[in-house]
């Protein structure tokens, strides 16, 4: 049994413990990448001791694959997190916005009464800091409208996107691509889904510093879950980096506006890319560890047959 899970350490700890001390144990654990399993698992499991006649070292083991089910609660989470975030957003837009207009305009104003061009240097600072918090707050409306939709080829999308970010990879990163080359066209605005990949890739390669690897996958998986809805087909295009990783303390909040770990940053990127795919039905999921982060991105191919989960 060791063999199939992958002869796991913890697992083994567990099955002596019970034989020893006859004590039953219960709880979620977390099982290791094996030969037959691509990714980790979480079980729930339970180890008791087998009563059989002339037996007494027999063990019962119940293992349930519950990483769906918590998949799905995640995936909720994230949902009602985009959705808070998504409200953060308008309430600082209203906050800010309006006053910029007047504060721009007074400086215009007191520009024209001014005779000295020394003292016109502090209106054109007022009034090039107010254009650029007009510019910060537009970037947190995001474009507005319904997406535009045609059938778009994913990997020439993302193709596109690495062609731009080419200047900023350096000699020291590297990058790879594991595509499906049986998935079809996709229903997408293409120029959204550009900015929310081109969001995606920028992040991965300020998290490299300047080497490592990066790693574009696309898959076709079925009778998916988003939400509270299943559909039958939908595309998952993953963004892969061997960076440190985002911190433990941040990954709760990522997708909130203006949280990020590094100094220059905005924190507008991921909650970016998360608004413009929800435009498409979509969610940006994400796992991270040190050395391995991925986003993935879960598009509907075909909303017609989706059904209420």
């Amino acid at each position: 049994m060791l063999q199939l899970l992958g002869d796991d350490d913890e697992m083994r700890d567990i099955l002596m413990r019970v034989l020893s001390t006859g004590a039953a144990y219960a709880n979620e654990m977390r099982l290791p990448r094996t030969e037959i399993h691509s990714g980790e698992r979480l079980i729930d499991c339970r180890v008791s001791m087998l009563q059989r006649p002339g037996c007494n070292d027999a063990l019962l083991v119940e293992m349930a694959d519950v990483t769906r089910r918590s998949k799905i609660s995640r995936e909720n989470a994230l949902l009602i997190q985009h959705g808070a975030g998504r409200q953060m957003i308008r309430q600082l837009a209203h906050e800010i916005k309006n006053p910029l207009g007047g504060l721009r305009g007074a400086a215009q104003l007191l520009e024209r009464q001014l005779d000295s061009a020394e003292l016109k240097e502090y209106t054109e600072v007022i009034i090039s800091e107010a254009d650029r918090l007009a510019a910060l707050v537009d970037t947190l409306l995001g474009p507005g409208g319904p997406p535009n939709k045609q059938p778009v080829n994913i990997h020439e999308l993302l193709e596109y996107v690495m062609r731009l970010v080419e200047p900023e990879l350096g000699a020291r990163i590297r990058t790879r691509r594991d595509y499906d080359p049986g998935l079809p066209d996709i229903e997408l605005d293409r120029d959204l889904m550009v900015q929310a990949f081109l969001n995606l890739v920028q992040n991965a390669i300020t998290a490299l510093d300047g080497q490592g690897h990066i790693t574009l996958r696309s898959r076709a998986l079925m009778n998916f879950t988003i939400g509270d809805v299943r559909y039958p087909v939908v595309a998952s295009i993953e963004v892969e980096d061997d960076g440190p990783g985002i911190p433990p303390g941040l990954q709760d909040s990522v997708f909130y506006p203006l949280v990020t770990s590094r100094p220059d940053g905005t924190g507008l990127g991921l909650p970016t890319a998360q608004e413009l795919i929800s435009r498409h039905g979509g969610l940006i999921e994400f796992e991270s560890r040190p050395g391995k982060t991925i986003f993935q991105v879960r598009i509907p191919l075909d909303t017609g047959e989706a059904k209420g989960g």
